[in-house]
């Protein structure tokens, strides 16, 4: 079970670590300690332990103002006093770094729209530097939104070029997180792999749909959080990806095809929402194909 921490926060910058180790007594106390001896003030701490595979998962942030090692010298000098030792996965984020989104549409409007909304009325801190599509028809919403589109029709025959000259584009901008906001095309194998953990998508059914024996034993391991629309990260396996965040909407007879409509769409935009706030806000770990959210 998780604990966490929270104290007052305080307007000013601050340092975020996200680690992953296999379990040992005394990480949480290390950590701190580590921190602390530089005097860090600690403005949020969680911890999660995977009893099953013996896993520990942690989130940290703190504040910057008196911590008294420089930005550009804080992960080396932890990598070398606490991860090496304990064999740690780690990541390290500043408030100040503004993360940057590439969002991948086709036709349908609700998650972009839902999306910009967010960014322009300042609630997610995030920059969109450009909308890539396979299809013209959404470039009059980039435009008043001042975004640059980029079309790239795709066929069999086209798909490698066309991904290439998109990675082109995304590497350009120094991208954080692809969006597939309903982007109605199976990205590659080789596309998924050059972004690990990067890559987030919104599937308007239910995901995963266990089969055979033990299906509850196949959700456990697969780390559901509800049944409903599910957003998770893209990996190689079609829609197999670490879950993030799922919900679910209830229908009744009374209920028309527009309705049915309607309701999946606000669930769509809601799910991706929640899970791309997780990501820009380094609130999500991956491991074994399952996510831990902080």
């Amino acid at each position: 079970m998780a604990r966490v921490l929270r104290v007052q926060q305080y307007m000013s910058d601050t340092a975020t670590l996200l680690i992953h180790c296999p379990d040992k007594k005394g990480i949480v106390a290390e950590v701190t300690r580590f921190l602390l001896s530089y005097d860090a003030n600690i403005v949020e701490i969680e911890q999660h332990v995977d009893t099953d595979w013996e896993h520990f998962f942690m989130r940290v942030e703190w504040q910057l103002i008196d911590f008294e090692i420089p930005k550009p010298e804080i992960g080396k000098q932890f990598d070398a006093v606490i991860a090496k030792r304990y064999h740690m996965e780690w990541s390290l984020h500043f408030s100040d770094d503004v993360p940057c989104m590439a969002i991948f549409v086709t036709k349908l409007t609700h998650c972009l729209y839902d999306i910009l909304q967010r960014v322009e009325s300042g609630e997610w801190n995030v920059k969109i530097p450009l909308i890539i599509s396979n299809h013209e028809r959404l470039r009059p919403i980039a435009e008043k939104h001042n975004i640059p589109y980029h079309v790239f029709p795709i066929t069999k025959e086209t798909k490698a070029a066309q991904e290439k000259k998109q990675k082109e584009l995304l590497e350009q901008h120094n991208v954080d997180v692809i969006v597939l906001a309903r982007y109605m095309q199976i990205l590659s194998d080789d596309f998924v792999s050059d972004y690990p953990d990067q890559i987030i998508n919104i599937h308007h059914s239910f995901l995963p749909a266990f089969v055979g024996a033990k299906p509850y034993h196949q959700a456990h391991a697969r780390g559901v959080k509800i049944i409903g629309a599910t957003s998770h990260f893209v990996t190689a396996e079609l829609d197999a990806g670490p879950i993030i965040a799922q919900d679910v909407n209830h229908i009744s007879h009374r209920d028309q095809i527009s309705d049915l409509v309607r309701k999946g769409k606000d669930l769509e935009k809601m799910v991706l929402s929640r899970a791309l706030w997780l990501k820009i806000n380094h609130r999500i770990l991956s491991y074994r194909n399952k996510t831990v959210l902080f």
